[in-house]
């Protein structure tokens, strides 16, 4: 879904683009001209332009987030099949220090940051001495900032989103607003007052609405899809710290025993 979002982005790219070149060619409109959008465009004011502008600024920004998260995503997910069953076999051996070594080759995997972090913590009082119940404590507010900074890591952009999933389509009318209020301007100073003076005005003035929703729907669309997997991603660092956790109070009862 991310792939088809991003190529139906290019697409609208494509479309604004095609959009500022028929504004461009500026040809005086004919009294019989169609209403078709090289013709809406050309008579476009400058608040319907400024609100393209700003629509193709916004577009471009969220086709940007998307491409990113979904390249951070798959590489964290990617990475993360490849360290979880070597680092449970490093650990069933209890071979810290190769677990340690195996996490810091997955820098993208947000398990290895999080068993990174779990297992500093834990090397560090197994090598001073017994470990109590305040040491485990401490590896597990260890894990808990570890889940935390990647959780906000996996986060960023999807603020920004939000923002123009909800934001363009207002942006949009705004124009549409500006238009029709020129439209009906022109048919109080026209002669005749009928559908036909403001048909071809108002009917430019919708075309900014409907490039509003054109870029907010799919933004919409990618953040819950992102958020998603964010949520996923979330509860497979707390399942991986609660696995931890049990390791280390294994392993302290062990040393109780002996």
């Amino acid at each position: 879904m991310t792939i088809l979002t991003s190529i139906l982005g290019a697409k609208a790219f494509g479309f604004f683009v095609f959009l500022f070149q028929e504004a461009a060619k500026g040809d005086e409109p004919t009294m019989q001209e169609a209403f078709t959008i090289s013709e809406m465009v050309k008579n476009l004011g400058w608040v319907a332009l400024t609100v393209i502008i700003i629509l193709l600024i916004m577009s471009m920004y969220s086709i940007a987030i998307m491409v990113e998260r979904y390249l951070t995503y798959t590489a964290a997910k990617k990475q993360s099949r490849e360290f979880a069953p070597r680092v449970a076999q490093a650990l069933k051996n209890d071979r810290i220090e190769e677990a340690i070594n195996i996490s810091d080759k997955h820098k993208k995997s947000h398990l290895a940051m999080v068993v990174n972090a779990g297992l500093q913590e834990f090397r560090a009082h197994d090598a001073s001495s017994d470990i109590s119940g305040d040491e485990i404590e401490s590896s597990k507010r260890a894990l808990q900032r570890a889940i935390a900074i990647k959780s906000a890591e996996f986060k960023r952009g999807l603020s920004g989103l939000a923002t123009i999933g909800s934001t363009a389509p207002f942006v949009g009318l705004f124009g549409t607003v500006f238009g029709i209020i020129n439209a009906f301007t022109g048919m109080k100073s026209a002669e005749s007052a009928g559908i036909g003076a403001v048909a071809g005005g108002i009917a430019e003035a919708l075309l900014t609405t409907a490039l509003g929703l054109a870029v907010a729907v799919p933004a919409v669309w990618l953040f819950n899809y992102f958020t998603g997997k964010v949520d996923g991603f979330i509860v497979e660092m707390d399942n991986s710290a609660s696995e931890l956790i049990d390791y280390f109070l294994k392993n302290r009862t062990r040393q109780l025993k002996s």
